[in-house]
């Protein structure tokens, strides 16, 4: 969690720009963004706006090709990574659990994994801009 607005803009746009324009300008032709469901740069919530005007600075960048993951909420091993569990998302894990068969496949929490095996495959033949909701990142 980066614990203010400012740090959250730090590490989610500014951090993640430098690096796009970085690997731009080594050479690099084709990338891909984990983003937020939900991200627009006109929207009034402080999360989901960071991450469209993310989007919107990748997109007027000159790649080949730009794939933006759009996930739901992620699941996975967090302490394993050293990150604190949230009690929101195990709950919304065990509630996607019981009740999974009614919840859109782009709204059902998905595993980082499947994300990144979705760039994996997705990134190295990408051409212009594709964005990846939830449902089309499942095994």
């Amino acid at each position: 969690m980066a614990g203010s607005q400012a740090a959250f803009r730090a590490i989610d746009h500014d951090a993640n720009l430098a690096v796009a324009r970085a690997a731009l300008a080594s050479g690099t032709r084709r990338v891909g963004l984990v983003s937020a469901m939900g991200a627009d740069s006109t929207s009034r919530v402080f999360y989901s706006r960071v991450k469209g005007e993310l989007e919107d600075e990748l997109t007027a960048l000159p790649f080949e090709g730009l794939v933006i993951a759009r996930p739901s909420l992620l699941v996975g091993a967090r302490t394993e990574l050293g990150q604190p569990s949230r009690p929101g998302e195990e709950w919304g894990n065990r509630l996607n659990n019981i009740i999974g068969f009614l919840i859109p496949a782009n709204y059902k929490p998905i595993a980082a994994a499947d994300v990144a095996n979705a760039l994996l495959m997705a990134v190295p033949t990408v051409a212009g801009k594709r964005v990846m909701l939830s449902g089309a990142m499942r095994r």
